[in-house]
């Protein structure tokens, strides 16, 4: 899987669990300025996120990760 296609896999699933329009989810939005993400919906992002790609992120992975750019490059090193 290329990186494009963990992108947008990414943000089908950012969309889907933060009600957003698929359309609206940038490389560059922060999770919790630009899509409006609170603590729990980043909790049960990260659990969903894991189970998709089945893969596994580290609390100080996800404390790290602030916008989707992130969480996808995190993903794409964590899925080969």
């Amino acid at each position: 899987m290329d990186r494009a296609d963990i992108a947008s896999r990414t943000k089908k699933v950012i969309a889907a669990h933060l009600a957003v329009d698929e359309g609206n989810v940038s490389e560059k939005s922060s999770f919790i300025k630009d899509l409006e993400a609170d603590s729990i919906d980043l909790v049960e992002l990260r659990m969903a996120v894991e189970e998709v790609f089945e893969i596994e992120i580290t609390d100080e992975e996800a404390e790290s990760i602030k916008t989707v750019g992130q969480a996808i490059d995190l993903i794409f090193t964590k899925a080969h």
